[in-house]
C-alpha cells in the first residue's frame, strides 16, 4: 500500500488558493483593452493556455483538467469556443457569461455557488461584474475542462484583429509570439488562420432560454450536478457533485479506481485517512489518489465540490 503521509499529500496533491501561481499572458487577448488584468491558473493538467511558460501545479493526468480564472470587476474574457466541455463553479463575485460570436446573442448572470456548463461548439466569454459601487476586488472561477488534452481555443475573429494591434500572434501549434518583446515568428512556422465564416456557421448560437438552462443555481442544493440523473445529463467526460456539510459532521469517501478532486467552495474541512490528515480552507483543491479511503470533517458549515471520471 502506498504510504500517503500528511507531508507527502500536502506536497504532491494539495493546491492552496493562497499558493496559486497565475499566468497574466496566457492567451492571445491578454493585451486587448479590458482584458489586461485577467489571471489564468492551470491547477491539474495543461489546460488550454497558449503560453508555454504557464505554471502547471499538478501535471498528473486525471481524465479532466482543473483550472481557475481570477478577474477584477469589468475585466473581460473574450469570445471563444472549446473542443471539450467547460464547467465553472462561481467561487466568488458576480459574473456575466456572454454567448455568440460577439457575445450579443444571449447572456446569463451567475453568483457564488452557481455552476455553469458550457458545451462544445459554442462561442462564450465572461466578465466579472461589480458587486457594489466602487468594487475593485478580484473574483474567482473554479474551472473543469474535459479530457487529459482539452485541445485548443477557437477565438472569435475580432480577437485576432485586436491582438494584432497589440503585438501578439497566435501560431498554428497553439503557442503565442510576442512581437513587443522582440520575438519573431519562427522560420517555417505559420500563424493560426483567422476563424472563418464556415467555422462560425458550424457553431451553435443559443437563445436566451437555452442560456438559462446552462446554469445550476446554488439554491438548488447539494447533489449530482453532472452525472446520470444529475442536472446536466449530456456527456462531459467527468462528473460533478456538490456536498454540503454542517458543522461537526463528516462525509465518508470510499476508495476509487481513479484520482478524484475536491474543491472547498466555502467553509473549512479536514480530510482524514488512515495515515494522516490535513485542513482545507475555502478555495483549496485536493486530489485524492486512487485506492485511498478518506473522510471529510467540517469545522463549520461547508460546501465542497467533487470532480471524478
Amino acid at each position: 500500500m502506498t504510504n500517503w503521509t500528511t507531508q507527502r499529500m500536502e506536497a504532491e496533491r494539495v493546491v492552496r488558493y493562497a499558493d496559486l501561481i497565475p499566468c497574466l499572458n496566457a492567451f492571445i487577448d491578454t493585451r486587448n483593452p479590458g482584458s489586461e488584468a485577467k489571471e489564468n491558473f492551470t491547477i491539474i493538467g495543461p489546460g488550454v493556455s497558449e503560453n508555454p511558460d504557464q505554471h502547471v501545479h499538478i501535471a498528473e493526468p486525471h481524465g479532466f483538467n482543473i483550472g481557475g480564472a481570477r478577474q477584477p470587476p469589468g475585466c473581460i474574457n473574450s469570445q471563444h469556443s472549446h473542443d471539450t466541455a467547460e464547467v465553472f463553479v462561481v467561487h466568488s463575485g458576480n459574473w456575466r457569461f456572454t454567448l455568440g460570436e460577439e457575445g450579443r446573442d444571449a447572456h446569463v448572470d451567475c453568483a457564488p455557488g452557481d455552476v455553469i456548463s458550457l458545451p462544445t461548439g459554442m462561442f462564450r466569454g465572461f466578465t466579472c461584474l461589480p458587486r457594489h459601487e466602487g468594487d475593485t476586488d478580484p473574483a474567482y472561477l473554479f474551472a473543469v475542462l474535459g479530457g487529459d488534452d482539452p485541445g485548443r481555443v477557437l477565438w472569435a475573429p475580432y480577437v485576432f484583429d485586436m491582438a494584432e494591434k497589440f503585438g501578439l500572434v497566435l501560431m498554428e501549434d497553439g503557442s503565442l509570439v510576442d512581437t513587443v518583446k522582440g520575438q519573431a515568428v519562427p522560420e517555417g512556422a505559420r500563424p493560426m488562420p483567422r476563424t472563418t465564416a464556415e467555422q462560425i456557421a458550424a457553431l451553435h448560437v443559443p437563445t436566451s432560454e437555452e442560456a438559462k438552462a446552462l446554469v445550476y443555481r446554488h439554491a438548488e442544493g447539494p447533489g449530482d450536478i453532472i452525472a446520470n440523473g444529475g442536472t446536466f445529463k449530456r456527456e462531459h467526460g467527468f462528473g460533478l457533485r456538490r456536498h454540503d456539510l454542517e458543522r461537526n459532521t463528516d462525509r465518508d469517501c470510499e476508495a476509487q479506481d481513479h484520482a478524484h478532486v475536491w474543491f472547498v467552495h466555502q467553509g473549512k474541512a479536514r480530510m482524514e485517512w488512515d495515515q494522516g490528515g490535513l485542513s482545507l480552507d475555502a478555495g483549496d483543491v485536493i486530489t485524492v489518489p486512487p485506492g485511498l479511503s478518506c473522510r471529510f470533517v467540517a469545522d463549520q458549515n461547508t460546501t465542497l465540490f467533487q470532480v471524478w471520471r
